[in-house]
């Protein structure tokens, strides 16, 4: 492959033609599409439609943790993570240590601040959620992640997963692998949600 073609950036009309060895974020990064969508190794893939449930308890985590949240962590929804140059994952929710950077200078958060990924299952995401996803953030090292599934009377319940540091994969929390009705963990800071109160009006 060309030097030149190396260092295109990709385009509305070129995105679905990646490199042999696949796009980078910095060929990507500014591209416009008409649908949300990550890199996965190298390739541009569209993110599944989310539903009204998803999209409620995704923004009611997310205040809840920031309510919750103390220095030096940062909580964001919906923000790129960078594994490496051809994977940026889009989580959920995502807490980072942000100790000493500039917040609005970020383009991606980098993997090694990362601390806690949260995914909301919804019925285009069940695979990516419960497999792909966890397997790509434990070998990254993330500590925690946490699954959360639609309950009886659609209330969420939240799987709650530590880092096996020596496997590299995740296994459930020891103290309380599984919330309902009320989520309480003192990891990745102390924390306490009313599960129920997420979906009601």
């Amino acid at each position: 492959m060309s030097t030149g073609r190396r260092l295109e950036k990709a385009t509305p009309e070129t995105w679905m033609f990646p490199p042999a060895d696949g796009w980078t974020h910095e060929q990507v990064k500014e591209l416009d599409l008409p649908f949300d969508w990550e890199l996965v190794d190298g390739v541009i893939v569209a993110r599944g439609q989310t539903v009204p449930w998803h999209n409620r308890v995704r923004d009611r985590l997310l205040r809840s943790l920031e309510d919750a949240q103390c220095e030096p962590y940062e909580v964001l929804a919906e923000q790129s993570v960078r594994l490496n140059e051809r994977n940026t994952p889009k989580p959920d929710v995502v807490v980072f240590d942000a100790h000493g950077q500039d917040l609005w200078e970020l383009e991606c958060v980098p993997i090694q601040w990362v601390v806690l990924v949260v995914e909301v299952v919804s019925a285009g995401s069940q695979q990516d959620d419960r497999v792909r996803k966890p397997a790509l953030f434990a070998a990254a090292g993330v500590p925690y992640f946490w699954r959360v599934e639609q309950g009886a009377d659609r209330v969420p319940v939240v799987h709650e997963f530590w880092l096996h540091r020596e496997m590299g994969t995740y296994i459930p929390a020891p103290e309380h692998p599984v919330h309902r009705e009320k989520l309480e963990t003192p990891h990745p800071f102390p924390n306490s949600i009313d599960l129920a109160g997420l979906v009601r009006r």
